[in-house]
C-alpha cells in the first residue's frame, strides 16, 4: 500500500490541533482539502481515524495505534529531504497564508526572484517562534517579546514589520458608518480573537491590549474553527461584535463587512525577524535581513500603541 504523505500529514496535523480547521491553518491549506486527505487515508486504511464532534476531532483507538507510526514516516520523510536539501536554501517560517508577513515574504520572492527562500506556514497552537527556537526553522516574522517565554540568548531579533491593526465590524454596528475611531472609544466593546485561545506570544499581546484598553477579548472556538474566513463571516452578520484585522494582512471579502482605521494611538502587532546565530554565515539571509531592515519605518511606532516589552526593540 502506498501511503499519501500528505494525507498522513493532515492526520497528524488534526491530531496536533483538534481541529480541522485548524490543522488546514497550520498546513496552509483548505479545509476542504484537508478533509479530502483524512477520508482517502481511512479509504486506504478501512477504517475511521477521528471522531467528528462540534468544535472538536477525536482521534479514534484505530487512530491512536496509528499515529506514532505516522509520525514516525513524517520524520523519516523530512530527514531525507535535509539530507538532499540545497544547503543555500532558507526556510521561512509566517503566520499563516493571508497574513502580513507571509504578503512581506511574497513581496520579497516577487522582487528577487534568484532568492533561494522556502515559506513555512505556521498557525495558532504551533506558532513561528517556537519554530526558529527549537530549531525546526531557520527564521521566523514572531513578535519577539513575550515576557513569560524569553528567547533563549542565541536567538537574534531585528524589528520588522508594525502591522496597524483596523476595527472589522459589521455593516450593522453603530461604528460601521465612521470614518474612524479613537481608541479610547473601544473601551467596554468585546472583541472575538479566537487565534488569542492559544498560550502564546499573540494570546500575550491581546491581553495586553485588553488591560491598557478596557477591551474584552472573547476566544470562543466556532464549530467551524477559527479559520479567518468564519471569523469574517460571524462578525458580518453581527451587530455588536468586533475583531481586529491587519493593515497588513489579506482579509476575506465579505459585503457586508466594514473596515474602520483606529487613531490616537492606533495598535499594532510589532513583528520582528529572528533568527538562531548557530546558522552561522547564510548569504539568503544576509539577503532578506538587508531587505527587511532597509523597509522597516521606526518613525510610526511613536503613533502606534504596542506592548510594553516590545518597545525597547521597536525604538518607541
Amino acid at each position: 500500500m502506498d501511503l499519501d504523505l500528505s494525507a498522513v500529514r493532515a492526520m497528524v496535523a488534526v491530531s496536533d490541533e483538534g481541529q480541522f480547521g485548524l490543522a488546514a491553518e497550520a498546513l496552509g491549506v483548505s479545509q476542504q482539502a484537508v478533509s479530502k486527505r483524512i477520508s482517502k487515508l481511512e479509504s486506504q486504511l478501512g477504517s475511521r481515524l477521528f471522531e467528528r464532534g462540534v468544535g472538536a476531532s477525536v482521534v479514534t483507538p484505530h487512530g491512536a495505534r496509528f499515529l506514532p507510526h505516522a509520525r514516525s514516516l513524517l520524520a523519516t520523510a523530512d530527514a531525507a529531504v535535509d539530507a538532499v536539501r540545497d544547503s543555500r536554501t532558507l526556510r521561512v517560517a509566517v503566520h499563516g497564508n493571508q497574513i502580513a508577513d507571509a504578503n512581506l515574504m511574497r513581496f520579497y520572492v516577487d522582487k528577487h526572484p534568484d532568492a533561494e527562500v522556502e515559506l513555512v506556514m505556521m498557525g495558532p497552537t504551533r506558532t513561528s517562534r517556537n519554530a526558529v527556537i527549537e530549531g525546526r526553522i531557520e527564521v521566523a516574522f514572531a513578535r519577539a517579546s513575550w515576557p513569560a517565554h524569553p528567547l533563549p540568548t542565541d536567538v537574534v531579533a531585528v524589528p520588522a514589520y508594525l502591522d496597524a491593526l483596523h476595527l472589522l465590524v459589521g455593516e450593522g454596528n453603530p461604528l460601521a458608518r465612521r470614518d474612524h475611531v479613537g481608541m479610547h472609544e473601544l473601551a467596554g466593546l468585546t472583541a472575538w480573537v479566537p487565534g488569542a485561545g492559544f498560550d502564546s506570544e499573540v494570546a500575550d499581546f491581546y491581553e495586553r491590549l485588553s488591560a491598557d484598553w478596557g477591551i474584552t477579548i472573547t476566544i470562543e472556538r466556532p464549530p467551524g474553527g477559527i479559520g479567518f474566513a468564519s471569523i469574517v463571516d460571524r462578525i458580518a452578520a453581527s451587530t455588536s461584535l468586533v475583531t481586529f484585522g491587519g493593515e497588513g494582512t489579506t482579509t476575506p471579502w465579505h459585503p457586508r463587512l466594514r473596515r474602520v482605521p483606529v487613531v490616537d494611538p492606533t495598535p499594532a502587532y510589532p513583528m520582528a525577524l529572528l533568527w538562531r546565530e548557530s546558522i552561522g554565515d547564510h548569504g539568503q539571509l544576509d539577503r532578506l535581513v538587508d531587505f527587511v531592515t532597509a523597509g522597516y519605518e521606526q518613525r510610526p511606532a511613536a503613533s502606534m500603541w504596542i506592548p510594553e516589552p516590545d518597545r525597547i526593540l521597536f525604538h518607541e
